[in-house]
């Protein structure tokens, strides 16, 4: 078992359920724990063996070895030739999959997948989704919105059965909600301090981001999601990266994250944009027009500070909303982010690790309806 990684941050508790067979038992612990190893298969089994040793998992009818054998079976696993010529095994494509249908699950689990893929707007209007509600008919509503069941409902209720007329004000419209499409850019801040102080910040994070684009990706596919990370640069990685993602040593350029946010949703036709950002820091990095860095950890630099305030005011001049979930309740920092709210008259949410995921989601539904008047 490796020794040079911290464990930290890590709670188990009993594991009982039922009608689900030893291996979907160990599967579900094993996905938890291959997240918070940032993939890496040898360190996740490790743990699997330590808990299985505590919880007693397993028996002699089902050991790990044959649940490492059914994952090869099943095609989770797959033997690789690492670069000191040793063999091991990699997870797949497959398990990538399970893993973010798992923190669906977990953190949207409420949701249920719809076949169109699309949302409905707040408002009642010309659209394509009925709801239920009705209408008078209105000049210029187009013929095939007319409910003909409840116009002629209402043409027997006024003129009765025997001398049926059909008049306008007979005519009812079904209301409709305009279906739209949303470009959603979610940043990641991979700062040291996403692991400083025996909190695990990231795994939550990652696991929000897995979550979002499984929703996005299987109930909403008309939308689009650019995930991108940020610590002293900031660059895009794609959906199969995000249970590999790992802290760096690096501070918090939040200005490089927001350009290449707003440079990705430039190029979107969509009209419907948005930029979440996960955070725990302040910012604390600036890369200067000569290629270096400027950094400053003590308080907010009033220098890094403005420039951050000045990418909130730019993102609200192109019509982009940004949410900030903070991952911390320092007073200053909390100063901070209000009053980068208030420069791109987004959104704010002062949390911690545990409800993230909802109020994402929340904030997703929301802002990506378009209005339309009737």
């Amino acid at each position: 078992m490796k020794n040079n990684k911290k464990r930290k941050g890590f709670v188990f508790k009993t594991y009982e359920v039922e009608n689900q067979s030893p291996f979907e038992i160990l599967f579900d612990i094993f996905k938890e724990l291959i997240t918070h190893t940032s993939g890496d298969f040898d360190e996740a089994i490790d743990w699997l063996r330590s808990l299985n040793k505590e919880y007693k998992l397993t028996d002699e009818n089902y050991t790990i070895e044959d649940f490492i054998e059914d994952l090869k079976k099943k095609g989770y696993i797959k033997e690789e030739i690492k670069g000191d010529g040793t063999g091991g095994n990699k997870i797949t494509p497959k398990t990538e999959r399970a893993i973010r249908q798992q923190a669906l699950n977990h953190i949207f689990g409420n949701i249920k997948r719809s076949g169109s893929g699309n949302h409905k707007s707040k408002s009642a209007g010309l659209g394509d989704e009925h709801t239920g509600d009705f209408r008078g008919y209105q000049f210029g509503d187009a013929l095939d919105k007319v409910s003909m069941t409840e116009s002629i409902r209402n043409a027997q209720i006024n003129n009765g059965i025997d001398n049926f007329n059909l008049t306008e004000n007979d005519l009812v419209v079904e209301e409709t909600m305009h279906k739209s499409q949303m470009s959603t850019v979610l940043m990641i801040d991979i700062s040291h301090s996403m692991i400083l102080y025996g909190e695990d910040r990231i795994t939550p994070a990652k696991k929000v981001a897995m979550a979002l684009a499984e929703l996005i990706t299987t109930r909403y596919p008309k939308d689009t999601l650019d995930i991108i990370v940020f610590g002293n640069d900031s660059w895009s990685i794609k959906i199969k990266d995000l249970p590999y993602l790992q802290v760096g040593p690096y501070h918090t350029n939040t200005v490089a994250g927001l350009q290449l946010a707003m440079d990705l949703l430039r190029r979107k036709r969509n009209t419907n944009k948005q930029i979440f950002m996960i955070t725990d820091g302040k910012p604390s990095c600036l890369r200067l027009p000569d290629g270096q860095y400027y950094k400053n950890s003590n308080g907010l630099d009033k220098y890094i500070v403005d420039k951050c305030y000045g990418m909130a005011q730019q993102a609200r001049k192109l019509h982009i909303p940004i949410t900030t979930f903070m991952i911390a309740q320092d007073p200053y920092l909390m100063q901070f982010v209000k009053a980068f709210t208030q420069a791109n008259q987004g959104k704010a949410f002062y949390t911690g690790l545990k409800g993230l995921g909802e109020m994402i989601f929340e904030d997703y539904e929301t802002n990506r309806k378009k209005r339309i008047k009737g």
